[in-house]
């Protein structure tokens, strides 16, 4: 046997895998040796940007009172917004230090559909210099259409209303993290906007049925992308004057800052990830182990970490996922539980139909569940072994997939749950092929995105 370490960000133990099995793994970027003078750095000499503090200046001479908004991810992103990589601090002290007063400055939290983060969160994730400002700090309410402006329409027909402070801010700053995304491609850049601070209903036209059906929705695809090209026309709408958007390892250590312009620091960000995130491969496999990492922290989350196994996966495959819910709810919305019934209820054939058809009337949080039925369009539900242990026994009555607890019973903690999981499913393999079967670990969970070799 070998063992494997999986780093969830806020737990991380070893696995036991067979000596014969695959791991692929993604390239090993060099953190950057001191990440505070990169961040000054990329603040000073932007990509196709004047520099931020030349923009604050230039802004407060046409406009004394000018206001700031900076915005920020919530935690459900791994953004360095404290420590040594901290990217929200120098920030906000370059804008200072070109005289726009504290006062002026206001962070707004680019929480999409997601549930409003707390004072106790926000202690957490950000930086005490920062909060020792005493900065307002606001949560996006994408149901409060009374804090929105329409600015658009998209080609799939909806109009896009957008938060009203960020629209009517003087002086607009994107922050975030270039990761893989399984809809839009990447995350980062546009997507600070939209989905990050458009309405519920605007999020319907950019998250229907049609559009994520598109074979360009998935990880580490830009070009002919509808979620993306979407998201970006919304952007370009409503404008910003900087973004500061950065890529991490696999132990969340800074590999590059990437300030300036929306579109070009974006895509600069886009490529250094490529560069280690895709993960060639040459065969399909009979059994595929994963984690769902630091973003996992529910059900709904789980699923980028299950999407990465599908072009691996043979048809009778299982898929080992583990989980570290960490959330207040550790499965998700209403509206999300009540998909993910749907889909259990009638399978990703009769489900995609369901959503694709125009009669359909859209539910939020219908996405995640869709992404779930393209694992389960390629392999049964009993075929996924969930691994969890903040998921109560009974919710997986409706909840498509397989407890692992109630396979392997009595395990301790999620790295027993997996090692004996792990074990049964092998076993259950061989004896199905009647030699051992193909097996392929990914420590990255769902950072490391499998392209097949020969492939971009």
């Amino acid at each position: 046997m070998q063992d494997v370490f999986f780093d969830l960000g806020h737990s991380g133990f070893s696995v036991q895998i067979p000596d014969y099995a695959d791991v692929l793994r993604m390239g090993k970027p060099e953190a950057l040796p001191n990440p505070s003078e990169a961040i000054l750095d990329a603040l000073r000499s932007p990509v196709h940007s004047p520099p931020l503090s030349q923009i604050i200046r230039n802004k407060l001479r046409s406009n004394p009172d000018a206001e700031a908004v900076i915005v920020i991810s919530d935690n459900t992103r791994p953004v360095p917004y404290s420590g040594e990589s901290d990217i929200l601090f120098p920030i906000i002290d370059k804008m200072m230090r070109a005289g726009l007063s504290p006062k002026k400055i206001f962070l707004l939290v680019a929480t999409g559909t997601h549930r409003a983060m707390d004072d106790q969160e926000f202690r957490q994730m950000l930086d005490p210099r920062t909060l020792a400002l005493g900065l307002s700090i606001t949560n996006h309410d994408s149901k409060n259409r009374n804090d929105m402006i329409k600015v658009c329409s998209t080609e799939y027909g909806g109009d896009i209303f957008v938060n009203r402070k960020y629209i009517h801010s003087d002086i607009k700053i994107l922050t975030g993290l270039v990761e893989s995304h399984f809809m839009a491609g990447v995350s980062g850049g546009r997507k600070s906007i939209c989905p990050g601070l458009i309405s519920e209903a605007s999020t319907y036209a950019l998250h229907s049925g049609p559009i994520l059906h598109s074979h360009h929705s998935r990880d580490l695809v830009l070009d002919k992308n509808p979620v993306h090209e979407e998201a970006l026309n919304v952007a370009r709408t409503v404008g910003c004057d900087m973004i500061v958007n950065v890529t991490l390892d696999s132990n969340f250590k800074l590999t590059g800052v990437f300030a300036g312009d929306l579109e070009h620091a974006h895509r600069k960000a886009f490529d250094k990830l490529c560069t280690y995130a895709a993960i060639p491969f040459q065969h399909k496999y009979d059994l595929v182990i994963t984690h769902t990492g630091f973003v996992g922290i529910n059900h709904y989350q789980a699923a980028k970490g299950a999407l990465v196994c599908v072009p691996l996966i043979k048809d009778e495959g299982i898929c080992i996922l583990g989980a570290h819910h960490t959330d207040k709810d550790p499965i998700g919305s209403q509206n999300y539980k009540r998909m993910l019934k749907l889909l259990g209820g009638v399978g990703p054939e009769k489900f995609m139909r369901s959503i694709l058809d125009s009669s359909w009337t859209f539910i939020p949080d219908q996405w995640e569940a869709q992404m779930w039925a393209r694992l389960f369009k390629k392999i049964p539900p009993q075929n996924l072994l969930y691994c969890c242990l903040e998921i109560p026994d009974q919710d997986f009555s409706w909840i498509p997939g397989e407890n692992a607890r109630t396979i392997v019973q009595e395990a301790q903690n999620l790295q027993e749950l997996m090692n004996r999981i792990i074990s049964w499913a092998v076993k259950k393999q061989k004896e199905r092929l009647g030699q051992n079967p193909r097996v392929v670990v990914l420590p990255d969970g769902p950072y490391g995105i499998p392209v097949p070799e020969g492939k971009p």
